[in-house]
């Protein structure tokens, strides 16, 4: 059972008040059409041919077999197939290469596409693309990912590679108390329940492409680059998503689909396999961390230094920020934070529900419990202390900063001064007992987007924005705020989205989408509900008002803008088994005006329940010998499941951003951030052994053993 209260007072109007998905109805009853379920006439099917080497070259391919077999079209490969344009720079940078196929006969790691099959129906190509010989070249590859890697190099991501600010060693060297651990989190998988899929087909001169993505005009904009066509020759659509975490951009299969789509003049529909979404959709890369804190005896920190590794592909450098946290969340007189690469011969990360964060807070809030410790102070107060009145690195002011107001009332509810703080005291049978906690923080940012408000001859209203509800709610929520915008009842606005058509608009990405979209939605409502003051009257064609928040968003003055959070978590640990149950769990979050509690509570648990998946079961592995993983599937790489899931309870104090026009500061992250440290925090205090290696497996609970009850000395 989980529950949640609104922890806001009532708000005048829909803002705030908890509203059932638009879409419900139509998801459960199956009326809602997902991406690989839309028909269309003379519709082919494409089957991805993956490499079944991790290093080398494509030296030729038996093709001519193949398209003997039934209903096969084509076979595209890298001799065959259009040239593409990948010297440009896009919306989020320059392109990821990952998704420009056939263009070589390099193969960069296993599972890599050599060929896409084309055929009558998808059972043909499948059959056909599992024919299809292949001769490759080998090479030696190298899949190793360690700390100590030689080849480690420096490399900035969202933000610098380093950051510096007084004498670290010097500092460290003074100071009473010091921490110095490594903390590692595995390879992880972001597995949406709807596949990877994509139809491309040409209909009088323009490219359509029926998707399932986070960002309509994002992908758009990268096909029209890539393929060497006008922005307005393209037209993307994704009606409804079934989760992306980061995911959903552009891939292989996108590109793949428009390829055949060209070469064959006739629709063409490929969907990703659930095995081939772990070499081909991007993963969270492991990462190798270490924490060196050095405090006073009062536990204010003079030092701090994070430093993080993580691997990358061969193909494109992607940075996975986890020394980033501490760029907001502590102040000391030294500060360092660090983040480094090593390239490898596997397929390319991408982000992933927190990236940086997730893995970041585990190894930091674990070195704060560290601390705190060590020092003999409370861990919420040690948080207290090193509370920071300026971004520790930045310098700039905080648009707003409560953080101990979550750790109050979370402590509050939670229970916690009834704690004792030596480990290994409470038991319940067999079960040790432990509580923890840990901060969270995500970046609370708007990026320019636009928006469409019409209104109808009928009284109605229609808001058209390219927006992605990728399970988040967000079509419910633009309804709620349009709906305000314009004082009218919800019922009479009809929110339209996932349509490149609508125009530019922000990613559902980085927990900015709501709040982007929120600000072009009620810069055009707002306008319209003025116009229409003036008695004008509307025409049958209605009244149509575009907004544009670029101008706005620019001119907002430089601040740390993020949301905060307290996690805490409560595990009983069968020392016999090494079992790790999670019994209850509570986060308290100042994440700006909640704009629908019912959607928001279902986020933030959902976050949380990832937090869970993460510190106890989640992990990708590599064989070393074939640069593949084991179990590439969702019976081999386990997540948590409802048995594993305990009573949670989500919850948040009121904070709107004034710098926002309706509040909002965004929440589809923020749930997932300290949650794993908070667990692994209660872990220790259960059993008073310290676990920095996620997951905190059942073996590794057996070699760790338990510390004598209350002393945190290892057992004899």
């Amino acid at each position: 059972m989980t529950t949640a209260t609104t922890g806001t007072k009532a708000v005048k109007g829909a803002v705030g008040t908890a509203h059932t998905r638009l879409e419900g109805r139509d998801k459960v009853t199956g009326a809602a059409r997902y991406a690989a379920e839309i028909p269309f006439a003379e519709l082919a099917h494409g089957w991805l041919v993956l490499s079944t080497v991790a290093r080398g070259r494509v030296r030729s391919l038996d093709t001519a077999p193949v398209l003997g077999m039934p209903g096969v079209l084509s076979v595209l490969h890298h001799e065959n197939a259009p040239r593409l344009d990948t010297d440009y720079v896009g919306m989020l940078g320059a392109p990821d290469p990952t998704a420009a196929v056939f263009q070589h006969d390099r193969v960069p790691h296993l599972g890599w596409p050599v060929a896409l099959v084309v055929a009558e129906t998808s059972e043909q190509a499948r059959e056909a693309a599992e024919a299809l010989l292949v001769h490759y070249e080998e090479e030696p590859h190298d899949v190793a990912f360690s700390a100590g890697r030689p080849d480690a190099y420096e490399a900035a991501g969202f933000g610098p590679a380093v950051t510096e600010k007084g004498d670290l060693e010097a500092e460290l060297a003074a100071s009473a108390v010091v921490v110095d651990e490594e903390y590692t989190t595995p390879e992880e998988h972001h597995n949406s329940m709807e596949p990877h899929a994509a139809t491309a087909l040409w209909d009088g001169g323009r490219l359509e492409v029926v998707d399932s993505n986070q960002g309509t005009t994002w992908v758009a904009s990268e096909l029209a680059n890539m393929f060497s066509l006008d922005p307005g020759s393209v037209r993307v659509r994704s009606e409804h998503v079934g989760g992306g975490f980061g995911s959903k951009g552009l891939r292989a299969h996108q590109v793949a689909a428009v390829m055949a789509a060209t070469v064959l003049q006739r629709p063409v529909r490929v969907v990703m396999t659930r095995r081939q979404t772990f070499s081909l959709a991007g993963y969270r890369s492991p990462t190798a961390q270490r924490i060196r804190l050095g405090a006073d005896a009062g536990g204010r920190l003079r030092a701090l230094d994070h430093d993080s590794l993580n691997l990358t592909s061969t193909v494109h450098e992607f940075v996975e920020g986890s020394a980033g946290v501490a760029r907001t969340m502590y102040d000391a007189d030294a500060h360092r934070t660090a983040t480094r690469l090593v390239r490898l011969d596997v397929p390319t990360p991408t982000f992933m529900r927190a990236p940086g964060e997730a893995p970041g807070s585990f190894a930091l809030e674990s070195a704060l419990d560290e601390l705190a410790e060590k020092c003999g102070i409370d861990p919420i107060e040690l948080r207290a202390r090193n509370k920071p009145e300026r971004g520790p690195v930045s310098g700039l002011p905080f648009s707003s900063h409560h953080l101990l107001d979550c750790f109050r009332e979370g402590a509050r509810r939670f229970g916690w001064a009834d704690r004792d703080p030596r480990p290994g005291l409470r038991r319940d049978g067999r079960w040790l007992l432990g509580t923890g906690t840990a901060a969270a923080h995500f970046g609370a940012g708007a990026a320019p987007s636009t928006a469409a408000v019409t209104a109808e001859a009928d009284g109605t209203f229609t808001v058209r924005i390219s927006a992605a509800d990728i399970g988040t709610g967000a079509r419910t929520a633009l309804t709620l705020v349009a709906a305000d915008a314009l004082e009218v009842t919800p019922d009479r606005v009809r929110v339209r989205i996932g349509d490149s058509d609508f125009g530019p608009a922000f990613i559902a990405g980085g927990s900015m989408g709501t709040r982007s979209w929120a600000w072009a939605v009620t810069a055009a409502a707002t306008e319209l509900r003025e116009r229409l003051a003036l008695n004008t009257g509307i025409p049958p064609e209605g009244i149509t008002i575009r907004s544009d928040t670029t101008a706005a968003i620019g001119a907002l003055a430089q601040k740390e803008r993020h949301s905060f959070g307290a996690q805490f978590a409560e595990v009983a640990v069968d020392p016999t088994t090494g079992e790790v149950r999670v019994r209850r769990m509570l986060g308290i979050f100042a994440a700006g005006r909640i704009v629908n509690p019912l959607t928001a509570r279902s986020q933030f648990l959902g976050g949380m329940i990832w937090g869970i998946s993460m510190a106890l079961h989640e992990e990708a592995v590599r064989d070393r010998a074939s640069g593949g993983l084991y179990g590439a599937d969702l019976a081999g790489y386990h997540v948590a499941a409802h048995a594993d899931i305990p009573a949670i309870e989500a919850d948040w104090v009121g904070e709107p951003d004034p710098d926002d026009p309706v509040g909002i500061k965004g929440i589809g992250e923020i749930g997932i951030v300290g949650a794993a440290a908070a667990i692994a925090n209660a872990v220790w205090h259960a059993t008073g052994v310290r676990h920095r290696n996620l997951p905190i497996r059942p073996d590794r609970v057996l070699l760790g053993g338990t510390a004598e009850a209350g002393t945190g000395a290892p057992r004899a």
